[in-house]
């Protein structure tokens, strides 16, 4: 199996067995039907990638991949809040009337911040760091900004990427307030692998560790029967990753220059619906 499959089973089965439910709490997700979305959870769970040795990426449940990328470039490379700018439709249900899904991710990465060495974006300035001051402790991110909280339609799940360089690696932590592990915790951590991979190739490192730190690591009640399914579908070795290596300016990837070889998945039987 890929080492992917092996962390989210381990999550997986320790939070169906050993979670604790919020069903005697009022809470604020809700299904389309208008049902409470209540979840059993574990706090503080932390999972490491060693990406020299393979692409995280899950086999026991099929990944859009390309659709990762693209939101992944997004948020970080198009620093956009309009759905418009997307190629899927992940993000419609927290649009606004105007297209957007308010001060929230993209939006917070393209404020400009005065340095001694200048203006700066939260992206350019990792970009700049890591050419320029490889040794500092301060490369990282947070959108979440509470200034902007009340004009976000969706407060930021995953909120702060730290980057470090160690010798010749580049190594991320990616921290998150909550993970709907079912949906989305796999999702994210191919998206940030891809992003970690990113910065490293423009600035001249290699790929090292992704440190993936969740909060709240929960399940939906209604996600457990597809769970169970995923649980038990057949493994298949992690596929190779290939990243165009003629890029060597972050704002020139497209999704195009992502390529998995090799990719054996299954699909799931039925789409998980998001509670909102």
């Amino acid at each position: 199996m890929s080492y992917a499959d092996k962390v989210f089973k381990e999550n997986m089965k320790d939070i169906l067995e050993n979670g604790v439910w919020d069903t005697d709490k009022e809470v604020r997700p809700k299904w389309l039907d208008g049902t409470p979305a209540h979840t059993v959870k574990k706090f503080c769970v932390v999972n490491r990638y060693d990406l020299e040795k393979e692409f995280p990426i899950m086999t026991i449940r099929k990944q859009g991949f390309k659709n990762a990328v693209d939101e992944i470039l997004w948020i970080w490379q198009k620093k956009s809040n309009r759905i418009a700018d997307l190629h899927s439709h992940i993000w419609d249900s927290w649009a606004g009337e105007d297209g957007t899904i308010g001060k929230a991710y993209g939006y917070q990465l393209g404020i400009k911040h005065v340095y001694p060495e200048g203006e700066f974006d939260q992206v350019d300035r990792v970009l700049y760091d890591l050419k320029h001051n490889p040794a500092s402790r301060r490369i990282m991110t947070n959108i979440y900004n509470f200034a902007d909280l009340h004009e976000m339609n969706l407060y930021p799940c995953a909120y702060s990427m730290t980057f470090n360089v160690t010798g010749d690696k580049l190594n991320g932590i990616l921290n998150q307030r909550s993970n709907d592990m079912a949906v989305a915790n796999n999702w994210n951590v191919m998206q940030y692998a891809v992003l970690l991979m990113m910065f490293a190739q423009v600035s001249g490192f290699k790929a090292g560790e992704l440190v993936h730190v969740i909060a709240d690591a929960h399940v939906y009640d209604r996600h457990i029967p597809s769970v169970k399914e995923m649980l038990s579908n057949p493994e298949y070795p992690a596929p190779t990753l290939w990243i165009n290596p003629e890029v060597k300016n972050f704002y020139d990837f497209t999704v195009d220059d992502f390529r998995l070889e090799n990719y054996q998945a299954t699909p799931l039987k039925e789409r998980l619906e998001v509670a909102v």
